[in-house]
């Protein structure tokens, strides 16, 4: 269900539960600033998640919040995921889905790394709003 990206940090969240280490992941990297670990209902024959090690529900709040140092920490992350796995060539789609209308299922801001085949373009066709 997709959540409320202006509510709280809820420290009981999936995501929050495998920083802890609460639920296995199989992870494919980690530092002081994020952990990147493989997504278990693949889009894509390879489809990787990033998350901050920080209580960050979104991006926006993450912006907003996060220190100079985390910020920068979670972006050389997610750069050094997509160069480690080797998604830099031929390429791969970054998303950070925000809120209901994104349809952002976890309360923890994550980025989706997608590789290994076309990935179609950027949006499907979609209905305006009722």
């Amino acid at each position: 269900m997709p959540v409320d990206a202006t509510l709280p940090y809820d420290d009981q969240n999936i995501f929050a539960k495998i920083l802890r280490e609460e639920i296995p992941s199989k992870r494919v990297y980690e530092d002081d600033f994020a952990v990147a670990f493989h997504d278990i209902n693949p889009q894509a024959p390879t489809h990787i998640l990033v998350i901050p090690r920080g209580p960050y529900v979104s991006w926006d709040d993450f912006s907003a919040r996060a220190s100079d140092a985390e910020i920068a920490g979670f972006v050389r992350a997610v750069g050094k995921v997509a160069r480690d796995n080797g998604l830099v060539a031929p390429g791969y789609r970054l998303l950070a889905n925000t809120g209901v209308d994104a349809h952002q299922e976890v309360p923890h801001l994550h980025v989706h790394l997608f590789a290994g085949r076309q990935l179609g373009p950027m949006l499907a066709t979609i209905s305006p709003r009722p």
